[in-house]
């Protein structure tokens, strides 16, 4: 069954502001209040271009992170690297492409939690230990990092960054053994999602954690191989997709080839939900499932779970478009544009009144008037989070003529914070953790509202089919059933510092 109430309010609800806070106090925003992207990881094994290779390949993963972007190459004998805070085309340009010269590399996009922003952090983090040079790009959270740093910091190491990923580093320099045994057992020690590249003068190491909550897959182009946190990436290249990285495996690429190993027995597989619902891209493929089908198909069955009648159908860009012809096409009402986000806003500034943050709303997203005007309208979406969002896109719609607005959400009613490197908000700020359905309608000022059930969910990515609980995925966020342990003695950890 599917989630959904009706509600005859019309009355516009007031727009409010919502404000994120950086480093050094400057106060600034993303107006609306989405889920933050995660990580994006890059690597390159054998390729005399794996400089440009992951430069295009991480372009392809803006997507996952636009605070930092870092290159580092190896070249069998030494490390040469580049990282700086901005967008991909803004960190990198010709000459630093050229200057990094190696046929195999480690690339990463980061988007962090705030407050945590700085060039300190961008990966890949680089290292000097006892057998030469380490270079580490992760994507997710280690949730029992903060335990595991007290111990290390207790014995004596000293920690150059607040990111979770240079535990890891510190675990591996202090075990006796060669590089590769250090890695496997230090990998068993972390709790958490985490897909990560690790590299040194000659080898490049690639492992999943155990559960399989962060996407990771493996493509080939030549004879070089290549790893990236989406096949998107791969198909920028021109590399062909092999398959996807297992929960628990370790894979190992030098001087002797490809060597398939495993730091840890996969547990339950637990690949996070909200990959298929929005993060990753829709050209991308996860687990031999398009994204871009998937999220069809989601909008497919809520218009089963939740049908209403109206004139038109339209999705928030970008990640609901998908969803949105799904549901059109189940219904057979008309898909149309009725609402355009304009690309190249970026964040906006806090305004000193009330009208002009309004303004900024509609610089970043506008409601086409001669679409939606005197239309009854079936508004798709992939989640609420505080509900400031929905309200704004609803009453967006409203005052370019829409008669009824209906609020269809591709996800079962987000409530619960996630560990594993999505950046969500205190459980006191995720509005369905404390709202009813009828309340969240009331708020966010839409005629009905309805959520995706998680069996609709879990079918439609194509779930279920080969026995795996839950199908596959982690869907903690929405149900309170974490595949991992989350509360170390009260060390709980939200969202991703990688």
């Amino acid at each position: 069954m599917s989630y959904e109430i009706k509600t005859g309010n019309k009355q516009a609800a007031p727009i409010l502001w919502t404000g994120d806070y950086y480093n050094e106090g400057t106060v600034s925003g993303d107006i609306f209040d989405t889920l933050k992207e995660e990580c994006g990881v890059f690597g390159v094994f054998g390729h005399p271009e794996a400089a440009s290779m992951s430069y295009y390949g991480l372009h392809a993963l803006q997507h996952r992170g636009e605070e930092s972007a870092g290159i580092c190459v190896a070249d069998g004998r030494s490390f040469n690297y580049h990282r700086g805070m901005g967008l991909v085309k803004e960190v990198f340009d010709k000459d630093k492409i050229a200057s990094l010269i190696g046929n195999m590399s480690i690339g990463h996009v980061r988007y962090s939690t705030s407050g945590d922003s700085r060039l300190t952090n961008a990966q890949p983090l680089v290292f000097k230990y006892r057998d030469g040079d380490l270079a580490i790009a992760t994507n997710g959270n280690i949730v029992n990092e903060p335990l595991i740093r007290k111990r290390l910091e207790r014995s004596g190491s000293i920690f150059q960054t607040t990111s979770d990923t240079e535990v890891l580093a510190h675990l591996i320099a202090r075990s006796p053994k060669d590089f590769v045994e250090a890695a496997k057992e230090a990998l068993t020690e972390l709790v958490g999602g985490f897909a990560f590249l690790l590299m040194t003068n000659d080898k490049l190491l690639v492992a999943s954690d155990p559960n399989g909550l962060r996407p990771l897959v493996m493509g080939r182009i030549g004879e070089a191989y290549v790893f990236a946190s989406e096949s998107c990436a791969l198909e920028v290249i021109g590399a062909t997709l092999v398959r996807d990285i297992e929960p628990g495996e370790l894979l190992v690429l030098d001087e002797h080839g490809l060597t398939e190993d495993r730091f840890a027995e996969p547990q339950r597989k637990a690949l996070c939900a909200m990959e298929y619902i929005y993060f990753a891209r829709p050209d991308s493929d996860l687990n031999g499932s398009n994204l871009h089908a998937a999220r069809k198909r989601m909008g497919s069955r809520m218009a089963l779970e939740a049908f209403v009648d109206a004139d038109i159908v339209t999705g928030v860009p970008d990640s609901s478009i998908s969803a949105a012809i799904g549901y059109a096409e189940q219904t057979g009402i008309p898909y149309e544009l009725g609402l355009i986000k304009n690309k190249y806003t970026g964040r906006t500034f806090i305004q000193p009144s009330q009208e002009l943050r309004e303004q900024g709303v509609k610089m970043k997203l506008s409601a086409v008037r001669r679409v939606v005007e005197g239309q009854r309208v079936v508004m798709i979406d992939d989640s609420i989070v505080r509900g400031t969002t929905s309200r704004r896109i609803v009453n967006l719609l409203r005052e370019a003529g829409a008669l009824e607005v209906h609020v269809r959400i591709t996800s079962p009613p987000f409530k619960n914070p996630c560990f594993y490197g999505i950046d969500t908000p205190d459980r006191r700020d995720l509005i369905a953790s404390y709202k009813t359905i009828e309340e969240i309608c009331g708020e966010i000022n839409a005629d009905s509202l309805a959520f995706l059930s998680p069996e609709g969910l879990i079918q439609s990515v194509g779930g279920l089919n080969g026995g795996d609980y839950k199908g596959g995925l982690c869907l903690s966020c929405f149900d309170n059933d974490y595949p991992t342990q989350v509360d170390f003695g009260g060390e709980e950890k939200d969202g991703c510092s990688c």
